[in-house]
């Protein structure tokens, strides 16, 4: 199942630059996850300074 960013994302972009898929970019109110090129690894939530990516 992939991850997912919640409304509470501030959109920094940590996620983004820690995703070893690219799978993560910035949308309309904060960034996403692409879930088709998500692998599920997690490495994207352990860097989330704000908890707002979870599976």
């Amino acid at each position: 199942m992939a991850y997912k960013i919640s409304d509470d994302c501030v959109s920094c972009g940590t996620c983004a630059g820690e995703c070893p898929v690219g799978a993560i970019a910035q949308g309309d109110a904060h960034y996403e996850i692409d879930e088709a090129a998500c692998v599920s690894c997690g490495t994207c939530a352990g860097a989330c300074p704000v908890g707002a990516i979870s599976e």
